[in-house]
């Protein structure tokens, strides 16, 4: 299930992010993603394992729980 893909796409955006350029920074932390995968993430049409909601918390240099909010 993927509850956090809006709110990801609203982080990676205050912060001046592209897409391309989060995807790049998950990379960085070993995480091989694409931008189009992360464009389903955002949309909500690929799902999001635990592990990668930590990886995203740390790509976009936040708390996990405000993935959440």
């Amino acid at each position: 299930m993927n509850t956090i893909g809006p709110r990801i796409k609203e982080l990676r955006e205050a912060q001046g992010l592209t897409q391309e350029e989060l995807a790049a920074r998950c990379n960085l932390l070993k995480w091989d993603i694409s931008r189009g995968t992360l464009a389903k993430v955002e949309a909500q049409v690929r799902r999001v394992t635990d592990d990668e909601v930590e990886l995203f918390a740390q790509a976009l240099k936040v708390e996990i729980k405000e993935l959440y909010s």
